[in-house]
Formats: structure tokens, C-alpha cells, sequence
């Protein structure tokens, strides 16, 4: 059955009631002026290759105080996070749609043309590629020599770190209709997590890809195919055992890591994504309102409607703050105890789609036009005492 791609952006702003139950149309909220309580530095900023296409997941990462980029056209970059400056650069003459992964002291990467390229961190020579059997839209995982991979037909396949020989491969169905892109799976311990469109999340065993345990995080419901989609697209969260994740049409989830179970869950769509500590978890929903919900049993603490219907990407945590994106390329940040606005910075003229990285006090962006910028907040009133 041949499968039929949505993108989340246009199906949202199609002002579909039928799918949505309501009317998506809404323009964008529009900004109003604020008075900032804390001041934005801009750090450095660098100009890398933006996208046209738009649900790439080429998401910046760092390791061992390695700031690792991927270009679309295939350029992986990396870079000294504290200013920028580049310590090398490969050409992996493929188009990178995937990543990069980390771990073992190696980057994984995934490609339109499915293929899985492994890369040493020190320099950037290719270890070895392999061909997957689909399109790569979510970001590889590395751990205990193995390197797990997610492709857009459902598959989920692990290979040895050091020879690419396939380990194991994990198959699932996947509905007529569907999103464009993947939840990206997350090995933890001897476990692998990956959530799938249809709203299952499923562990698997690191070593054999076994099933030990499976849950439907959210259920297919209407009459329509249109109205039954609920992909797990989001990056999933770990926190000290417990798993967050949210599912498109469906809910935002607290799930047991060892055994699967639901700890509880929340009727909230997303399909941007959420970030999560012990005490809060944060998700952006499908009419870009900001929630910040007890992580413990997913009362509601605050929601913020200021920014509606400005295509925001998920949230991410830094300090006290909290960092989200929009399709103006403005960074917004919000007050993780309240959720009031408390500055906002423009990037550059292109969206910010991707989840903000944030490391130690500094967050780093990426916006669709290749800008990546570097950021640190500082409170005013310590700089006025």
C-alpha cells in the first residue's frame, strides 16, 4: 500500500476543520512590544547552508566540548562551540537528512539516498556506510557498538559500530497516511525506545531487537484517514527513568522506561516537540501555545498564548529560561516558572524550526536559512546593581 507524506505545517494552516475539529486558520499572533527583563549576547554566528527542504532533521550536537553540524548538501562540520571556529570539515558527497548522532567517538549520519555514513569525531573519515532500506528523517543513535537507525518505512536496524554488519532489524507498518519525518530512537542502558506513526512507542532489546514491551501512547480515532493520524514524530525525552513523549492528534505522555507503563498522559497534540526535567516538562502545542505541565502527573502549571499560531519548534530548557523559535526567525524566552515573556532576539529573516541546543549557560540556533548562532542571557538587574 503506497503510503501518502503530510506535512504538519501546511495541514495545520489549511484551516481543515474535519481534521482538526476546529479552525486552523488563525494568522499569527503579532508582536507586541516587550520590555526585556534579562539582555540576549549574541556570542558568534556563523553562516552554514540553509534547506528548502524543510522537515530535514539536521540538528546540531555536542560532545565532548565539540559543537558537531551536517549540512543538506552533505558538508559535516565541526566546530569549537565557545567561538565558533572551525576545526575541520568533511564532503560526504551524499544528501544528509538525518543527524548527527554521537557516541564511541563516532558520528552517524542519514541521507535521502538511504544510507547510514559512520564518521570518526576526531577528524571526520568515513568509517563506512551502509544502505538502509528508506529515507533517513530522524537522528541515529550510538551506544555499546551499535549504531540504531530509523527509516521512514517503519524500520528501526542496528549495526555494529565497527564493521556496518547488521545486527538486528525491527519492522513495523506504517498507516496510508502519515507525517513527513520520525521520532528519533534513544538507546538507554541495554534498551532501545522509538515511538512510530500510529502512536506506538516500543522498547527493544540493544543487543537482538526484541520487543520487551510495547504501548499505544495515543489511538487512532474518526472516520477519516486525514482524522486517524497520531504520528509519534517528536524527539522523545528521558529523565532518571521516566520517558516523556507526545504524540501528533493525540497525547503528551509519561511512560515507565523499564516496563512501558503509562504513568499518565494529557489530551495534548503536538507535533514541534517537548523538553522535560524531574520537576517540569514543557511541550509546544499544534496552535503554538506554550504549556508547562507537572512532570510528576501532568497538571497543568501555566500556558502561554502569546505567540499562537506562530509556528514555534519545540521548547528547550536553559537555566531558569526557557527557548523557543518561530517562523520569523525571532528567539523567544519565557520564564520556566510562569511562562511570561522575558526577551526575544531576530536570528535572521528564515523560520527556526529545529529544538534550540542548549549546553551549560549558552544556547546555540539553527534557522532554515543555515544561520547557527551562538547565545548567552544575562539578568539586567544584577548588571544595574
Amino acid at each position: 500500500m503506497r503510503r501518502i507524506l503530510l506535512w504538519p505545517s501546511l495541514l495545520l494552516l489549511a484551516g481543515c476543520s474535519a481534521f482538526t475539529g476546529k479552525d486552523n486558520a488563525d494568522p499569527p499572533s503579532e508582536l507586541v512590544e516587550l520590555q526585556a527583563e534579562i539582555r540576549i549576547e549574541t556570542l558568534w554566528d556563523e553562516g552554514l547552508e540553509g534547506s528548502e527542504e524543510t522537515l530535514l532533521k539536521l540538528t546540531p550536537v555536542i560532545s565532548d566540548g565539540v559543537l558537531y553540524i551536517a549540512e543538506p548538501s552533505g558538508e559535516v562540520i565541526a566546530l569549537d562551540p565557545e567561538t565558533g571556529d572551525q576545526y575541520w570539515s568533511v564532503d560526504t558527497d551524499s544528501p544528509l537528512s538525518g543527524g548527527p548522532g554521537v557516541g564511541d567517538g563516532l558520528l552517524a549520519l542519514g541521507t535521502l539516498e538511504a544510507e547510514l555514513i559512520l564518521l570518526n569525531v576526531q577528524d571526520g573519515a568515513e568509517r563506512w556506510r551502509q544502505r538502509v532500506s528508506s529515507e533517513v528523517l530522524s537522528t541515529p543513535a550510538i551506544k555499546g557498538g551499535r549504531v540504531v537507525c530509523r527509516t521512514t518505512d517503519g524500520g528501526v536496524t542496528a549495526y555494529a559500530t565497527d564493521t556496518g554488519e547488521k545486527r538486528w532489524s525491527y519492522d513495523r507498518s506504517v498507516p496510508v497516511l502519515t507525517l513527513r519525518g520520525d521520532s528519533s530512537p534513544l538507546i538507554s542502558d541495554s534498551q532501545v525506545l522509538a515511538g512510530f506513526a500510529g502512536g506506538k512507542l516500543v522498547g527493544l532489546s540493544l543487543d537482538a531487537g526484541l520487543v520487551t514491551w510495547e504501548v499505544a501512547i495515543s489511538t487512532p480515532q474518526g472516520r477519516t484517514e486525514l482524522e486517524r493520524v497520531v504520528d509519534i514524530d517528536a524527539d522523545p525525552k528521558l529523565v532518571e527513568g521516566t520517558l516523556y513523549v507526545t504524540a501528533f492528534q493525540g497525547e503528551v505522555a509519561a511512560v515507565s522506561e523499564s516496563s512501558g507503563v503509562v504513568l499518565w498522559r494529557r489530551k495534548i497534540s503536538s507535533h514541534a516537540g517537548l523538553d522535560a526535567s524531574w520537576r517540569q516538562l514543557f511541550i509546544t502545542d499544534d496552535a503554538d501555545h506554550v504549556w508547562s505541565l507537572d512532570a510528576t502527573n501532568g497538571a497543568t502549571l501555566w500556558q502561554q498564548k502569546a505567540l499562537h499560531a506562530r509556528r514555534l519548534s519545540a521548547p528547550a530548557m536553559l537555566e531558569d529560561y526557557l527557548v523557543v523559535g518561530d517562523f520569523e526567525g525571532y528567539l523567544h524566552w519565557l520564564s520556566q516558572e510562569d511562562g511570561r515573556q522575558l526577551a526575544r532576539v531576530k536570528i535572521g529573516s528564515d523560520a527556526i524550526r529545529l529544538k534550540p541546543l542548549v549546553s551549560g549557560d549558552i544556547v546555540y540556533v539553527l534557522d532554515e536559512g543555515g544561520t547557527l548562532s551562538a547565545l548567552r542571557a544575562h539578568p539586567i538587574e544584577a548588571e544595574t546593581e
